[in-house]
């Protein structure tokens, strides 16, 4: 009784709260901060960080080629996001509303089964696929179309390929949780007064669904926008993108004032994104 009241208490809660707390300043809060000083600064001869306060680094991007790693990182991570969001929708669907629920925990188990894995390991997968000695060039020189097979490595199709498969598993999970809520009568409803399937998808089915599909497609997008292992990999470093630019200014060029500043326009982005997904939650529960 004695602990239930205490609990109650302003100042217990704050105790309670005070783990979370300082785990964030240390390791969110003060990293941004020296990120957001750096961005402001130089670098000496030695590659040396020289303090200032100059928006010389957030020029440079704005009017040099790197607003093209931008443009690219945008493309790359809104196609991933439409992509895994099509995909996804019609797996978890199937998963939730057409399978038996003895068979949903095996095949769920099987979706998260390549998250056990490390991604590296699967992008290799990918380049052992694809190469020109690969396992899909044996597959169509074995079906006599080995000739017109184009080059399939190193390529745009490689990296947006690589990208869906790494992240649709986050695509899936939240659409199969919002779907799984769904009252099936509604669904049976709306097709027995002679709604179309396609009209009770867009009618019925998303609208009911909005949340999960907000969730999956920003747990694919800011990821997918700051990723630099597959676009490195799979697209053999012919394209940059703004993980490889941030990559490449931190452990190549040494320049992390620059660097720091790409990192801040980043997180701009990802906050902003950030920000539109809770207006959007907000205002879907008011309605």
């Amino acid at each position: 009784m004695n602990i239930s009241k205490s609990s109650q208490r302003p100042g217990a809660r704050l105790w309670l709260l005070a783990p979370a707390c300082i785990y964030l300043a240390l390791f969110v809060l003060v990293p941004l901060v020296i990120l957001w000083v750096y961005s402001f600064g130089g670098r000496d001869q030695l590659g040396r960080v020289v303090l200032g306060f100059s928006l010389d680094n957030y020029w440079r991007f704005i009017h040099g080629p790197y607003l093209s790693a931008l443009m690219r990182s945008l493309l790359l991570s809104t196609l991933t996001t439409g992509s895994t969001l099509v995909l996804g929708y019609f797996f978890a669907v199937w998963l939730a509303l057409f399978t038996k629920r003895s068979m949903r925990n095996m095949l769920i188990l099987l979706i998260v089964l390549p998250l056990w894995t490390s991604s590296l390991l699967r992008i290799y997968a990918w380049i052992t696929i694809l190469r020109p000695t690969g396992i899909l060039a044996h597959l169509a020189a074995a079906c006599g179309v080995g000739d017109q097979l184009p080059p399939l490595l190193y390529t745009p199709f490689a990296v947006w390929l690589g990208m869906v498969y790494n992240y649709l598993p986050y695509m899936i999970l939240p659409l199969y949780t919002a779907i799984e809520k769904v009252d099936i009568r509604l669904i049976e409803a709306s097709l027995d007064l002679g709604a179309s399937p396609l009209r009770t998808l867009f009618k019925i089915l998303l609208p009911l669904t909005s949340g999960g599909i907000v969730a999956g497609s920003l747990m694919v997008f800011i990821p997918s926008l700051g990723d630099y292992v597959t676009p490195d990999l799979l697209g053999g470093g012919k394209y940059m993108y703004m993980g490889n630019l941030i990559q490449n200014q931190f452990l190549t060029v040494r320049d992390w004032a620059f660097g720091s500043a790409v990192s801040t326009v980043l997180i701009i982005i990802v906050s902003l994104a950030v920000w539109v997904y809770m207006k959007y939650a907000d205002s879907a529960e008011l309605a």
